[in-house]
């Protein structure tokens, strides 16, 4: 799966990684596909059932016959990879540094479905802003790592691997980069991993960007008092409890039983994921017209190959009934780093100001861009480069 030499990278290793799938593992992909068992049709003309039958055929079609992986891996390998190992697990993480040696660091963590291909697209931009219509005082060092038991990190093989522990590793990894203050930012999981930096790590984090924010009005709240935004967003809210948790509920009780699904059907994968690029994305009725097919496939084949539908899926379950209350304490607690905060139209929350504010004490850059969805960088790069830059002037 990789090409590894190891260097030394201060106190620790840092070992050069390049993908490099072998090619029999893209011949049994499809071969699976070719021999897929096929349930019947939906008895709705809509997604309310799941994933159409159709529109499925047709996407593992193109993955079958149309669709080129060794594309997105030459995406991948041009930037530098590396593994290191922190508290005993192997971390895979894209390291690309700005030509302008003041750039500030810039942590980007994905969440679930995701993964780092969603940020690929604003590498560039980020990294070279005067190559892209901004200023060199715009410029990022970005590190972009793979959540443990996701992509090419390692799959913890014991429990304890929740939020907390990865934020710690994350601020060990940047201790380990020599970067010595940074931005942490994320959506979905790496919002909350990026939050919960703020408190593991308050000495380096200068500040935290997140698009992705779940909280409502405080207790004694007066319902009379609420906007029609934030009434909105009760809604929203009510809705997505109602129709869209069936998929965390399972991943948060039971991971293992779902994986063996996941790593053996590469059609259940693709279903499980694009599942959430139609729900999360912002498009007009065709999820195509928010990702394409080759982005969903990136992502949805990067899980396949790498075999991570159980692994990925256990963070619900330790981040769920089984986390502890020193836990719940840290991943619900005030925020008082300068915080920035972007709400896509798409987001499945989308909180009031003063209701983010009631957490984060320091919020500087609150917006609500007019296109985009819950993978923001992977659905509007050009949105999503632009909030970055605004949000950490705001931050400065």
């Amino acid at each position: 799966m990789s090409e590894t030499q190891g260097t030394s990278g201060g106190d620790a290793t840092l070992t050069p990684f390049k993908v490099s799938v072998p090619e029999e593992d893209l011949v049994d992909l499809r071969r699976r596909l070719a021999a897929t068992r096929w349930p019947e049709k939906e008895t709705v003309d809509d997604w309310s059932q799941g994933v159409p039958l159709a529109w499925l055929r047709d996407l593992c079609a193109y993955w079958a016959d149309g669709y080129d992986w060794r594309r997105c891996e030459d995406r991948l390998n041009a930037h530098e990879q590396l593994i290191t190992t922190i508290d005993g697990l192997d971390i895979h993480f894209l390291h690309v540094r700005s030509p302008h040696p003041d750039a500030t660091p810039l942590l980007l963590t994905h969440g679930w479905p995701g993964s780092v291909i969603e940020f690929l697209d604003v590498i560039g931009p980020l990294t070279d802003p005067t190559a892209h219509g901004g200023t060199p005082q715009d410029a990022f060092h970005l590190v972009i790592p793979s959540l443990p038991g996701y992509g090419f990190s390692a799959r913890p093989s014991t429990p304890g691997w929740g939020v907390p522990r990865i934020a710690a590793a994350w601020a060990k990894l940047m201790a380990r980069l020599g970067y010595d203050r940074y931005i942490a930012q994320g959506g979905d999981w790496g919002s909350i991993v990026s939050t919960a930096l703020a408190s593991v790590d308050p000495e380096h984090v200068a500040a935290v960007h997140v698009n992705f924010v779940v909280i409502g009005p405080g207790e004694g709240d007066d319902p009379s008092s609420f906007t029609q935004e934030e009434l909105d967003a009760l809604a929203a809210g009510a809705e997505h409890q109602k129709w869209g948790t069936g998929y965390s509920t399972q991943q948060s009780t039971r991971p293992q039983t779902l994986g063996y699904a996941l790593v053996d059907s590469p059609v259940g994968q693709c279903a499980w994921i694009a599942e959430k690029f139609w729900a999360w994305t912002h498009h007009d009725g065709d999820p195509y017209t928010a990702l394409s097919r080759d982005q969903m496939l990136d992502n949805i084949t990067l899980y396949w190959l790498t075999a991570t539908g159980a692994s990925s899926a256990r963070l619900y379950w330790e981040t769920g009934l089984t986390r502890s209350s020193e836990e719940r304490e840290l991943l619900a607690g005030p925020v008082s780093v300068p915080t920035a905060v972007s709400l896509f139209p798409g987001e499945i929350f989308r909180p009031s100001r003063r209701w983010i504010e009631r957490r984060f004490t320091d919020l500087r850059f609150y917006e609500r861009p007019d296109r985009g969805g819950h993978f923001a960088a992977f659905e509007q790069p050009e949105l999503f480069t632009d909030q970055i830059r605004r949000a950490a002037r705001a931050l400065r």
